[in-house]
């Protein structure tokens, strides 16, 4: 028998222990902190659903990027609410719209951030769907040049990293020609690879007014009892031209994160969405458990489970308590 020579308890018996023989480290280097942009200045309006985050104007939103710089977090995605909305989404492509004078402003800060655009129209368009509607659906190839516009309008007002999350088929493909075709060869798309049809996104779609008016987005986002699919979905995006991939929501889909570690060599990012937040949040609000402790243990399983990115709305805090 092993016991008594075997004790695995011996490696557990002091944090010091603890801490030599951990095998998943998790650090501030790996978050990216989401960022919603409104029109205005000195705007800054919390999200009823999602405590502690906020809509905010371009202004607001350069103090917030010094905060997270000032945490070691590298990078941040900004999402965008528009003056207006139309039904093709019009103005996620203009120069002067809401996240790419963000994008602006957090260049003319110079601060040392990675920063990610968001590329969809569900926050721009009328009727709340990730593209074009015709004949009473979502027209997959009518979208793609739409996205692949807005993606070039970001690169050009100076994003760091472009992340396609419409689940249109060839997307990636579209907009790694459109940015190579007007020299940003060297911009980096970050493709929502894996972005499955959750119940999990609906404080999100509070923070960017982007529910869909009628229907929902079952056609184009993945079947939640779907895997192996999402190897596949992978594979396209890879194939098209994507330089990173997302699993989204992360929770639900560890078991994903991992298959696709396991398939893929390339840079792996897992969503930490809005609804795992607002429930985390909600539960230490009522005193059922506590937060840190559980939000420290759910960063922990999302880069364990292979994520070398994690995008959370928890990251601000995290890299407090990760000092």
């Amino acid at each position: 028998m092993s016991f008594p020579v075997h004790r695995p308890r011996r490696l557990r018996k002091t944090e010091l222990l603890r801490n030599l023989v951990r095998e998943t480290r998790l650090s501030p280097a790996s978050f990216v902190y989401p960022l919603f942009v409104c029109p205005g200045t000195s705007v800054r309006q919390e999200v009823a659903s999602m405590p502690g985050v906020f809509q905010q104007s371009a202004d607001r939103i350069v103090e917030d990027c010094r905060e997270v710089e000032g945490l070691g977090i590298p990078s941040v995605i900004l999402f965008g609410l528009p003056e207006t909305k139309d039904p093709r989404g019009e103005s996620s492509l203009q120069a002067s719209g809401v996240v790419q004078r963000a994008v602006e402003a957090i260049r003319r800060a110079k601060l040392n951030l990675a920063v990610i655009t968001d590329v969809c129209l569900c926050e721009y368009t009328d009727h709340g769907h990730c593209g074009v509607i015709e004949n009473g659906e979502v027209a997959n190839d009518a979208t793609l040049a739409i996205l692949a516009e807005q993606a070039l309008s970001h690169a050009r007002a100076g994003a760091d990293i472009v992340a396609p999350s419409d689940m249109m088929d060839g997307r990636v493909a579209a907009i790694r020609k459109k940015l190579d075709e007007n020299s940003f060869q060297d911009l980096p798309i970050l493709a929502y690879a894996a972005k499955y049809c959750s119940g999990f996104y609906g404080p999100f779609r509070e923070a960017a007014d982007s529910a869909p008016q009628f229907g929902d987005r079952r056609s184009y986002q993945m079947d939640p009892a779907n895997a192996r699919e999402a190897l596949k979905e992978v594979a396209l995006d890879l194939e098209e031209g994507a330089d990173m991939i997302m699993v989204k929501p992360a929770l639900p889909y560890l078991d994903v994160i991992r298959r696709v570690r396991v398939e893929f060599s390339v840079p792996l990012g897992g969503y930490n969405v809005s609804g795992e937040y607002s429930m985390v949040k909600a539960a230490a609000q009522n005193g059922w458990l506590e937060e840190k402790r559980v939000v420290l243990e759910i960063l922990t399983g999302i880069q364990r489970a292979g994520a070398d990115v994690i995008l959370t709305y928890h990251a601000k805090d995290a890299a407090r308590w990760l000092k």
